[in-house]
């Protein structure tokens, strides 16, 4: 009971004392219902701020000398969602990580609680409306698909609008929620020629009307503020893939929208980002989303990969996430057809470890993975290789269990009857993941021998 009420009042005198925004002192508070970890980790950006054990009553206090104004992100893990920090913000928070983000309530002093509110208000609404645009909207032919994402933004700025009048936002608050909305509308408009064209057949691109796309006149590459506001950094990269592929199309290979010439395509978005970004650290992190998507999509040639990495260093050798991508090079290097597939240890049920080369020794193996905090897609896998194990009877399937302890992983391979013999378990998950490159559980890895024939082969699409 007292350390409830001096929880409270805590939150009330830091209220008192900051009421005007005077102190540049911050205090961030919350409760967390259900918790997934026992702490609460404050970024800016990708730097950690503080970290925040929870207490007894799931409880978690940040009271911080100073802040660097703007958009912020908590991270209860695996979750995560923004906060917007201001000078002299008192700021708590409730939520419950069965329903993270719906659940999650903001309130405090000032207008802090309000602008935040309002962001997670457009971060849910966002996330509804886009499976209805996408569904009903993009088939619409160009005027009439403007009109209606045009009035949707405008009605989201009426919102915001509303809110400015009843309370004093700061211009970085404003701004923040201003560009949520804006870059939101803008990302559906640059997918619309293509999104179009997937529902209807019908190619729209040239035929746009000419001032569908005034608003890439207003596009910033250089407020550091957005880097890390999801609808500007996912309208950045879907606009440089846009533009790419409108500039980009004899060289590039485009045939039917679709890209055959995958290493210059890549290599003309790198040649866009460097001429129209001059903002550092987005530069860097456009620059890192490029190489993974292409170094994890494009199943490219060894040669092409080569030629892509020296391109990449020539352009962002510097680049904050350089180790990781050349880790990630090294990788993919490592699991080329007719190399051996990487001699990481695993688990059998017997509590053996065995190599994954003795495991596919013999004959013709495709490894697959699960996990058990996803049980849709391990029942989804279950019935995948059922099937596989009746009409590929040459191949044998070895399930590979990441990022599960023991008792659940048992539990789960008895539960659903899987093959004893067939089943083993990582108990280093990173060395798995960078062994074998494993950034999507559908990804499976197809060898003959213990030689790898396919790494990157998809285990509902693979050509067995």
């Amino acid at each position: 009971m007292i350390k409830n009420i001096l929880f409270l009042f805590l939150f009330v005198l830091a209220g008192c004392s900051k009421g005007e925004k005077n102190s540049p002192n911050v205090f961030f508070a919350g409760q967390i219902i259900n918790p997934t970890d026992e702490y609460v980790v404050l970024f800016k950006g990708e730097r950690v701020i503080d970290s925040a054990k929870l207490d007894e009553k799931n409880r978690f206090v940040f009271e911080l000398d100073s802040v660097t104004e703007g958009l912020h992100h908590f991270n209860h893990a695996p979750e995560l969602q923004y906060v917007f920090l201001e000078r002299g913000d008192s700021l708590m928070i409730r939520l419950n990580t069965i329903d993270f983000d719906e659940s999650l309530v903001f309130s405090g002093t000032n207008s802090s609680a309000e602008i935040n509110n309002f962001l997670l208000d457009l971060f849910l609404s966002n996330e509804k409306e886009e499976k209805a645009i996408y569904k009903k909207f993009y088939g619409l032919e160009p005027m009439e698909f403007d009109s209606h994402v045009d009035s949707l933004r405008k009605e989201k700025m009426t919102n915001l609008e509303s809110l400015a009048s009843e309370i004093k936002l700061s211009s970085s608050a404003e701004e923040i929620a201003k560009a949520s909305i804006d870059y939101t509308y803008y990302k559906y408009k640059e997918e619309y020629p293509f999104a179009h064209k997937k529902h209807t057949g019908q190619k729209v691109l040239k035929n746009l009307p000419s001032d569908f796309y005034d608003y890439r006149k207003d596009i910033s590459f250089t407020n550091a503020h957005l880097n890390y506001l999801r609808p500007y950094y996912r309208f950045i990269q879907t606009h440089i893939k846009n533009l790419s592929f409108s500039n980009c199309s004899a060289s590039c290979e485009i045939r039917g929208d679709e890209v055959r010439n995958q290493l210059h395509f890549n290599r003309h978005k790198l040649s866009l980002i460097d001429s129209l970004v001059q903002e550092n650290e987005l530069k860097d992190n456009l620059f890192r989303n490029v190489a993974f998507n292409y170094l994890l999509a494009a199943n490219d040639t060894e040669k092409n990969i080569e030629s892509f990495i020296t391109d990449f260093h020539l352009r962002s050798g510097n680049n904050r996430h350089i180790e990781e991508i050349n880790e990630l090079y090294q990788g993919i290097q490592n699991v080329q057809p007719k190399k051996k597939i990487p001699d990481v240890l695993v688990t059998n049920l017997n509590g053996e470890k065995i190599s994954l080369q003795d495991i596919s020794k013999e004959g013709k193996v495709v490894f697959y993975f699960w996990t058990g905090t996803d049980k849709g897609h391990f029942k989804s896998i279950v019935k995948r290789i059922e099937y596989l194990s009746k009409t590929k009877k040459d191949y044998s399937f070895i399930g590979i269990n990441i990022k599960t302890d023991d008792s659940t992983w048992r539990g789960m391979v008895d539960t659903y009857g899987l093959n004893d013999e067939k089943q083993y378990k990582a108990d280093n998950f990173e060395e798995i993941t960078r062994a074998l490159i494993i950034y999507h559980l559908n990804r499976c890895v197809i060898t003959e021998d213990a030689t790898i024939v396919d790494a990157f082969s998809d285990v509902y699409t693979a050509s067995l």
